[in-house]
């Protein structure tokens, strides 16, 4: 078959390998229809039609592909899957309503009841609240552990684990896990692997090399990048990842096609977008830890982390958030808050506009004392999503919170 740029792709599926992360966020995907569109087309239509009664069934059986109704079939949308997957490297993407619902299919299409989970205790909020209380109904056991203590992973190891569920680097205290390690221990147990790459995107962490299973996105925040759309993927082999296809053909937690195009074109921004807001984080991370009403700074990033030399081997870069405890206690906290003027006070994150927020009361604040404890979330903890704009006018914004420390 003659290969016709002007009807395809603009990078042939076969020719993807060894292509740039760089090239593949602005070009792979691309379905151009017969207008020969330069940009990515968006179709908002509920349904398509089709030429007879007989190829309405052929697609409704499966015997011929094509559109069928856009709750699971629909251009955009695919474009959009075949864009992240390939910068993740994986065979196949599948797009969501939102990250939580990224999670909610991956688990009800692969996991059943008398299943058990073990997940990292740095994780979003409701990422916990998820696990341990709404997937509890259905029978789903889940072990929460230390992200960095490989004797705890082990030991909550049982014959009906199934899954080993991590955001690295981890929410909001950027504690980072030895990927490898864990694969290693999920495929001895006969568990899949399930990473949330939120905060590094497939620009500054590839998950599938370390020895992952699946990748989880919430596409609502980097790869959108301006806080327009919610949105998420899961990313992974064919055969898994049409299982979580036929939960969301079914079950309807899927992606809208405007939203869909909304994220291309945040894809086609995303590396260079990375790369700024991790020059701003780390410039401000060194910067933090020298004030005095600061007591310590969580970023991968500072040689003071500890895990800074394992981030250094699995990330070409630190990512764009940190967080950092005051003196004080939570009145300090809110106190520095609220004295910022430009910053957003909002618990969205990935955003080009910087934001901060208190996870002990927002992105984190559905969890029990004891849970918060156990993970780190203190009331004197602030978490900051360094934004693109002038990393001064970011430092003078914060001056006015560390002066509020002061009185």
């Amino acid at each position: 078959m003659t290969y016709r740029r002007e009807e395809h792709n603009w990078i042939p599926e076969s020719d993807l390998e060894g292509v740039s992360v760089d090239t593949l966020a602005v070009r792979a995907g691309q379905i151009r229809t017969g207008q020969l569109e330069h940009s990515d087309a968006i179709f908002p239509t509920s349904s398509f039609v089709y030429g007879s009664a007989a190829q309405a069934a052929a697609r409704f059986s499966g015997d011929e592909p094509g559109n069928i109704y856009s709750r699971f079939t629909n251009p955009t949308v695919q474009a959009f899957e075949a864009r992240i997957a390939a910068m993740e490297g994986g065979e196949r993407a599948v797009a969501t309503s939102s990250g939580m619902a990224a999670i909610l299919a991956t688990c009800m299409a692969l996991l059943k009841s008398g299943d058990h989970v073990i997940c990292s205790r740095g994780v979003f909020g409701t990422t916990n609240v998820l696990f341990q209380k709404y997937m509890a109904r259905f029978g789903l056991e889940t072990t929460f552990v230390s992200l960095t203590d490989m004797d705890a992973w082990q030991s909550a190891i049982r014959p009906e684990t199934r899954m080993l569920f991590i955001e690295t680097p981890s929410n909001p205290l950027c504690e980072v896990a030895d990927m490898s390690a864990l694969s290693a221990l999920s495929k001895a147990a006969g568990a899949l692997f399930v990473v949330d790459n939120c905060f590094c995107t497939p620009v500054l962490q590839r998950p599938f090399e370390f020895g992952a299973d699946i990748i989880i996105h919430s596409a609502t925040k980097y790869l959108d990048g301006q806080g327009r759309c919610v949105g998420g993927a899961v990313v992974g082999p064919n055969k898994l990842m049409e299982e979580v296809y036929g939960f969301l053909r079914s079950a309807g937690p899927t992606m809208s096609p405007f939203n869909a195009w909304v994220f291309l074109k945040g894809l086609e921004t995303l590396p260079i977008r990375m790369r700024a807001h991790c020059d701003n984080a780390l410039e401000l991370a060194v910067w933090l830890e020298q004030q005095p009403g600061v007591e310590r700074v969580f970023y991968a990033g500072l040689e003071s982390h500890p895990q800074h030399q394992l981030a250094s081997r699995q990330q070409s870069g630190f990512g764009g958030v940190l967080s950092f405890t005051v003196k004080g206690e939570r009145k300090a906290a809110w106190a520095f808050i609220d004295a910022t003027r430009m910053i957003s006070i909002t618990a969205n994150l990935g955003d080009v506009k910087t934001t901060i927020t208190h996870p002990g009361t927002t992105t984190h604040g559905r969890l029990s004392p004891e849970d918060k404890a156990s993970a780190g979330i203190t009331d004197n903890l602030v978490r900051i999503s360094v934004g693109i704009e002038s990393i001064d006018d970011i430092k003078t914004d914060l001056k006015r919170g560390l002066a509020a420390l002061a009185e």
